[in-house]
């Protein structure tokens, strides 16, 4: 069997298909959706400055929308990527 490596932040995997970015595990309650909802150049590199943070139940079976727990929007990724950690860790702990 092959060995997947996922990019991880904060000991969680962070898996991102196109401007979605998942992060968490899909095997625990819950995970959380970032979208890069739009961007600007720095240069060469493109930077999201402004980010969607859904926190959601990873149970695939209930319907999309009965899935988000929290959201909210931010102006960077770094923000985002904290606020969801926090939310994710503040919901595994109850």
């Amino acid at each position: 069997m092959a060995e997947t490596n996922f990019l991880t932040y904060k000991g969680k995997p962070l898996v991102r298909k196109g401007n979605e970015i998942y992060y968490g595990d899909m095997s625990e309650k819950f995970v959380v959706k970032f979208v890069i909802l739009s961007s600007k150049k720095d240069g060469k590199l493109e930077i999201a400055d402004k980010v969607s943070v859904e926190l959601l139940d990873s149970n695939t079976d209930k319907p999309a929308k009965d899935r988000v727990i929290k959201s909210s929007t931010k102006d960077d990724l770094f923000t985002a990527l904290d606020l969801g950690f926090t939310w994710l860790e503040r919901e595994l702990k109850k």
